[in-house]
């Protein structure tokens, strides 16, 4: 029983171990093209212009912008999904199972926004606060991944749920303090066109196509008020129903009764299905589409495209600093948002965990250690694809800071990640010298 339980959970920890792989080389092609006789491809390539202009309406972008506008609001809807899924049925659903991973989310975003305020002395670089609060899951669990057995799945589930608590935290912070000069009505229009499709999808009629239409149309409201359109992503997550239309006893019989009637009519010598095996077909079509979760479908079908197509494609247009650029990189900028990467997360995440677990507020599973943590901590530290969104929306008024931040990042998450997997290697390799004393 525990196997079937936890393979769903494994097989996403698998998905996720690919998607940070894939994010490696492309974040790696996208260094080396920046930095090759290239080079000048590649920021034309980003600054190609796609959209349209009329009287009426205008929606002009560079594809950098269409990247990080539009693929990665499909990326937050993945994560509202996800986020939903974990406060109904998952590892935030209960106060005892989110307390845990709260702690260190809490941790993971305060200290280092702190410890940001306490190096920063440029006025002009204030706005990168948010930068080192966030963790990547992809590269997170990748990380985790390559260790194996020597990482209790504990901390897996443990470091998945604090990655989208601070998923959480992150966005808020993207809502609140890096959208732009706000137009009110487009707002409230937008968010009035999600609450409208939310009460209809979720207690008259659901739709997928309906559902996409109406999210565009939001989409379009938020990128004119002013707020980031990726929010509008995480809003229609939210319409999505989780409950399916029929339950298991009943899809049984009725699967049983559609398979005595396929049976009966099939003919197994003929090339074409009869009328009255097409009508049976159909019917099975649409019992299974009522015994799956909508949202759960919608998630398993998203997750292949935003982890094998989406991520790596941010990663390829965002990644590329060109590091003998005419703009001189900011190296204090740089060395704080590392540092704060490395020990805001590692000292923030550790410190507020186990404090709270020595008070008794937090029990932690049997499986996880003192040493798990602090290697967990290291590795919350691997900010990538939302600490770069981020500095891209800090920066958008002082673009010259924009590839400092990102180096900062990239030297930030590749320390963090080596000394998370070396600890946890260490913690491992003792693990197993134990069993072979004990005889285990």
């Amino acid at each position: 029983m525990t196997k079937k339980l936890l393979t769903p959970f494994q097989k996403f920890i698998q998905l996720e171990s690919l998607s940070g792989i894939l994010l490696l080389i492309a974040t790696f092609v996208a260094l080396i093209w920046a930095n090759s006789p290239y080079a000048t491809g590649y920021e034309y390539f980003l600054n190609v212009e796609f959209g349209f202009d009329s009287d009426f309406f205008n929606i002009k972008k560079p594809l950098i912008l269409w990247i990080n506008d539009g693929l990665m609001a499909i990326f937050f809807f993945l994560i509202g999904l996800e986020v939903k899924r974990e406060l109904l049925v998952g590892e935030l659903n209960t106060v005892k199972k989110a307390l845990f991973p709260l702690f260190g989310a809490i941790g993971g975003m305060s200290v280092p926004v702190i410890l940001f305020f306490i190096l920063n002395d440029n006025p002009e670089t204030d706005r990168a606060w948010g930068i080192p609060m966030a963790t990547d899951i992809a590269f997170s669990l990748a990380i985790l991944k390559a260790l194996g057995k020597r990482v209790p799945l504990a901390l897996k589930v443990f470091l998945t749920a604090f990655a989208i608590v601070d998923d959480i935290g992150a966005v808020l912070v993207i809502a609140i303090f890096y959208s732009n000069s706000l137009e009110v009505d487009l707002l409230l229009y937008g968010l009035l066109v999600i609450g409208a499709i939310s009460f209809f999808s979720l207690k008259v009629y659901y739709s997928k196509y309906i559902n996409i239409f109406v999210g565009i149309i939001a989409w379009l409201l938020f990128l004119k008020a002013g707020v980031h359109p990726t929010l509008a992503g995480i809003l229609m997550a939210f319409a999505v129903p989780m409950h399916r239309k029929i339950r298991g006893s009943g899809f049984i019989e009725q699967l049983k009764e559609l398979s005595e009637k396929i049976s009966l009519n099939a003919k197994p010598a003929a090339v074409l299905l009869t009328p009255k095996q097409i009508e049976n077909i159909d019917q099975l079509e649409d019992l299974t589409e009522k015994y799956q979760s909508p949202l759960q479908h919608t998630e398993n079908r998203l997750h292949d495209w935003v982890a094998y197509f989406i991520i790596p494609i941010f990663a390829l247009a965002n990644a590329g600093v060109a590091l003998s650029s005419d703009v001189p990189l900011e190296w204090t900028l740089v060395m704080n948002l590392a540092i704060c990467l490395v020990l805001g997360n590692s000292i923030g995440i550790t410190t507020i965990v186990l404090t709270a677990m020595k008070l008794k507020w937090v029990t932690a599973p049997a499986s996880i250690r003192r040493i798990h943590i602090i290697g967990a901590s290291f590795i919350a530290g691997v900010g990538f694809t939302m600490s770069i969104f981020i500095a891209t929306l800090a920066f958008i008024e002082t673009p010259q800071y924009v590839d400092s931040a990102k180096v900062g990042i990239l030297i930030g998450s590749l320390i963090s990640g080596i000394i998370g997997a070396s600890i946890l290697y260490i913690a491992g390799t003792k693990n197993e010298t134990d069993a072979e004393i004990v005889g285990e």
